[in-house]
């Protein structure tokens, strides 16, 4: 399974993210949004991108020749004088407060500007899928809906998705309890965003599968490339990091097979108007109004778009590294395996968080079980125990004036979320008894 796969390769990509050539990456993060005036920005302080010193080293940009012709996406240039360097793990993508009309307008351009207007009839299978049902369930015809979208639009709404996903994932795993002031994983929002959309998690899956793929195509260029930091030691290090990664993609089953993709006497047409669309994706991240969010926005698009371009704009025969050093940029290589580490820790998320699912269903069976044993019948209570002459507007806080009520309101308390119709009426009933008493009812029930 996928799971399986990623538990064998999540640490090697999590330990080689944090070396010195894939933490830091340079870009441009304050182009002009080229589509519309974007007033929306967020001045929330987790918005905000710690920048590095242009002078960290110079042996880490590396000039190189390419053809922009391949690309599928906007590559940032590392020689760009407005570029910025950023320390990837100073500035962790997560939640930032960041939503409301900006954010939606950037999703909504994306999905129905730049996804060829094909809406998903996905899958109902369930997301632990073998490598081979992954693809399958993609490559095989929708129903018809007015029109049938070919299998490659259905492929590229399905990666778009999926990096939706992902950094949903992110959003819920790394949450601000404002309360507490901590940052941890936030069931409640990721239920919220896929409790009703299973195939989104599904899409998440399979856009990794797609970047395990165009990594293990490129091995033979990967092992190849000169990893160059200023310290030789480190480079020699990343080397070998890089060299067991890579033969541990090679090892996984069969994947994601791109020859199925773009063979039609239409192909280089619709290959050509696929580019368009990824291309405007990344421009369209310029619009983003948090800076944080626009940076891996704009990274892990750089990082797919890298993915397609191994896969769909050369043949196997084209990296060999002696022969095409200079095929990929350090930029697109570091966007790359950053976004692999991405997709990778949001499939472990989500191992958390059905976990975490899980628990919250037990913990309930046992406060239910916990009720039915040991509550009373409200009926049977037939005098207030504290009796208020005149009814107050309170908060939580105020009960604890009223200590003769806690049983009541820690029972309430404990039972508003079971979803059964015996919980329900009891619920109702305490509640009508604590109005009739005039006894305050706290905020949170």
């Amino acid at each position: 399974t996928v799971e399986r796969v990623n538990n064998d390769i999540a640490q090697q990509i999590h330990e080689l993210v944090k070396t010195d050539f894939f933490k830091y990456y340079k870009l441009n993060l304050y182009k002009e949004c080229p589509f519309w005036t974007e007033n929306g920005q967020c001045i929330n302080r987790a918005c905000a991108v710690e920048t590095t010193d242009e002078a960290i080293s110079s042996s880490r940009v590396v000039a190189q020749q390419r053809s922009c012709d391949q690309d599928f996406c906007v590559v940032e240039d590392e020689a760009d004088v407005e570029g910025v360097y950023v320390n990837l793990h100073d500035n962790p993508e997560r939640f930032t407060g960041y939503a409301g009309a900006s954010a939606g307008r950037v999703w909504k351009a994306i999905y129905e500007e730049n996804c060829f207007n094909y809406h998903s009839r996905d899958s109902d299978q369930p997301s632990k899928n073998k490598f081979t049902g992954l693809f399958q369930s993609i490559s095989e015809k929708p129903e018809a809906t007015g029109g049938e979208a070919c299998f490659e639009k259905r492929v590229y709404y399905k990666l778009i998705s999926g990096l939706h996903s992902s950094i949903s994932i992110h959003i819920c795993d790394e949450y601000l309890n404002q309360t507490t002031g901590q940052w941890g994983p936030n069931l409640d929002c990721f239920i919220s965003r896929f409790g009703s959309h299973p195939e989104r998690i599904q899409n998440a899956y399979f856009t990794y599968v797609v970047l395990l793929r165009s990594i293990s195509k490129m091995s033979e260029y990967l092992r190849g490339y000169k990893f160059c930091t200023g310290d030789e030691i480190q480079d020699a290090e990343v080397k070998e990091m890089v060299g067991r990664l890579v033969n541990t993609a090679e090892s996984c089953p069969g994947t994601f097979d791109e020859r199925q993709m773009f063979s039609s006497p239409q192909s280089r047409l619709l290959k050509e108007e696929f580019k368009a669309h990824f291309r405007n994706v990344s421009r369209i991240m310029d619009c983003v109004g948090c800076e944080k969010c626009r940076l891996w926005g704009k990274l892990q698009t750089s990082g797919l778009g890298t993915a397609l371009k191994v896969l769909f704009s050369y043949d196997d025969e084209y990296f060999n590294p002696k022969v095409h050093p200079n095929l990929l940029t350090r930029t697109e290589i570091v966007a790359l395996f950053n976004t692999f580490n991405r997709f990778s820790e949001s499939l472990q998320a989500i191992e958390r968080f059905r976990q975490m699912y899980q628990q919250r269903i037990d913990d309930l069976k046992v406060v239910g079980s916990h009720v039915s044993t040991r509550m009373p019948d409200p009926e049977s209570i037939e005098t207030p125990p504290i009796v208020i002459t005149k009814p107050l507007n309170v908060t939580n806080e105020t009960t604890n004036h009223f200590p003769e009520t806690g049983f009541l309101i820690d029972l309430l308390i404990s039972i508003k979320e079971m979803i059964s119709p015996h919980a329900m009426r009891i619920y109702s009933m305490v509640l009508q008894k604590l109005e009739q008493w005039h006894i305050p009812i706290p905020v949170s029930l």
